[in-house]
């Protein structure tokens, strides 16, 4: 099952009235069931309602990753699991319409394989990319978050999963301004 939205679908749907939830993971190596830490950001209306920021026990005490986002496994090693954890993420991302994420292919896979490790089910909800919104409706090049967050003038602490959540649900905003703004101009 595609649970991508695509840009064009998002693009005709009630901006205004719109709930979605943006997370980001970080992961502690390549294992894509590795995720160290999330951070998610709930948006109804056009406005941050909600933030969340959980640091995960990875499966593995295998950390390749500590010099992008500084974790170790000394900092999660008495986190609770993504099994643990799960309900209070799933209440979390449920209460949006859709999950946004920077490289969402990315996010959605680390999610999946969390998700299959514990033996949990796979939730019916779509994902929006904002490296395609900013490409797209933005004209950013390159896409990368730091450029885009540069670009728009957002605070960014680059690969701490929150600061990466709310910027990526802050993209989505300014696309959804630009949108209504040209509306407007018709």
């Amino acid at each position: 099952m595609d649970y991508t939205l695509h840009r064009s679908k998002f693009l005709k749907m009630d901006l205004s009235n719109l709930s979605f939830a943006a997370i980001d993971f970080e992961t502690a190596s390549r294992h894509p069931d590795s995720a160290c830490s999330i951070g998610m950001v709930l948006v109804k209306s056009g406005k941050i309602i909600d933030e969340a920021l959980f640091l995960i026990k990875p499966p593995s005490e295998l950390f390749e990753f500590s010099y992008i986002h500084g974790l170790t496994w000394d900092d999660v090693k008495t986190s609770p699991s993504f099994n643990d954890l799960w309900p209070d993420i799933l209440k979390f991302i449920s209460r949006g319409s859709f999950i946004a994420a920077h490289n969402a292919s990315f996010d959605k896979r680390v999610l999946h394989y969390c998700l299959k490790r514990y033996n949990l089910e796979i939730p019916d909800i779509s994902f929006l990319c904002t490296v395609s919104l900013a490409r797209k409706n933005l004209n950013i090049h390159p896409a990368n978050l730091r450029s885009v967050a540069d670009h728009l003038a957002l605070e960014l602490n680059h690969h701490e999963a929150l600061s990466d959540a709310r910027a990526s649900a802050q993209i989505v905003l300014e696309v959804i301004k630009r949108q209504q703004s040209d509306t407007n101009l018709i």
